[in-house]
């Protein structure tokens, strides 16, 4: 009950939309194979993300996971994993141990998604419901905000799912033509606070049209709408022009939001956008922004860049990605 609560909290939270919320308890009559079995042929639902504790029957779970699996993608946290938790799990639903190993192999033979917690649980089940499935592992991480790059550079590295991959010579030229000398030169591009109005659209554009890019994380997403707040909160405001420049610097979050889901609806590659205000700011205009396009704002680059993972090895395993 409370995991059910809590995915309904998070989609409250961040804009992204449950159709259906069921919760079995401890599954006396009705289990979470027959969930399974009517969110796989529910056409409300785009992706089923389940809680379970204990398994009763293990074939027939194993079958039902399959089943939904062919048809839209299935993401699981398994209470009861350690043997504390399944103490716990045996006191609070009278779950039955089993071996974490095994679940570990069914997941991984019939394309289930398996994570450890509700956070990366719902990034992920947000990531299938409103993201296009990548089809291929190059990602290019672009950022205005350099530390982050780094960080999200280390995760896709760390994770050995995704591939940061090294810019090909005629991108990184043509990014060269928009950016001064000093930006990276490499993958993460980092703009080197050497944007001017357009570059961030005209940069994130050819990249999601190069060929040889699957996907895009962008970091840095709400940082001029987070200095017009503080412009707003000082006693200048709003004369000696600072109206117009925190208008300004609201709509440039506002528009790189919007080209991030033009261009991935146009290019059918899914480009994530992260930034610590998706949390800290709910009312700053690049996330809000990003909300009302129906995206997730992700909090931080490794949460993205994770959630990214998962989406590829289920791709892979259906069938879309190479």
């Amino acid at each position: 009950g409370n995991f059910v609560s809590s995915f309904m909290n998070y989609a409250r939270f961040t804009n992204v939309g449950i159709a259906r919320a069921i919760s079995a308890g401890n599954a006396a009559c009705t289990g979470v194979p027959e969930v399974l079995d009517f969110f796989a042929t529910d056409g409300a639902t785009s992706v089923a993300l389940v809680y379970l504790e204990g398994i009763q029957d293990g074939e027939k779970l194993a079958s039902s996971m399959k089943s939904i699996s062919s048809v839209k993608p299935l993401v699981v946290v398994k209470g009861g994993s350690t043997s504390s938790g399944a103490l716990a799990a045996a006191s609070h639903t009278g779950a039955l141990a089993s071996n974490d190993r095994v679940f570990d192999g069914v997941c991984f033979a019939n394309g289930v998604t398996r994570v450890a917690s509700a956070e990366e649980a719902f990034d992920v089940a947000a990531t299938f419901a409103t993201q296009p499935l990548p089809k291929g592992p190059n990602v290019v991480v672009l950022t205005t905000v350099g530390g982050w790059g780094v960080v999200t550079s280390d995760a896709i590295s760390n994770d050995n799912v995704l591939k940061l991959i090294s810019l090909p010579q005629d991108l990184s030229e043509a990014i060269s033509a928009l950016l001064p000398d000093r930006w990276s030169h490499n993958n993460p591009v980092d703009c080197a606070g050497g944007e001017t109005r357009d570059t961030i659209p005209e940069v994130m554009r050819l990249i999601a049209t190069h060929p040889g890019v699957d996907s895009i994380i962008f970091l840095g997403l709400g940082i001029q709408s987070n200095q017009a707040r503080l412009m707003t909160e000082g006693h200048f405001y709003p004369d000696f022009g600072l109206e117009r420049i925190v208008s300004y610097h609201q709509r440039q979050d506002e528009r790189f939001a919007q080209v991030a889901f033009e261009l991935s609806t146009e290019t059918g590659k899914p480009i994530l956008v992260a930034t610590e205000l998706g949390v800290a700011d709910v009312n700053n205009p690049g996330v809000k922004a990003v909300q009302e396009s129906g995206r997730l704002c992700y909090a931080n680059g490794q949460r993205a860049a994770r959630a990214l993972a998962l989406s590829y090895q289920y791709s892979k395993w259906c069938g879309v990605a190479k």
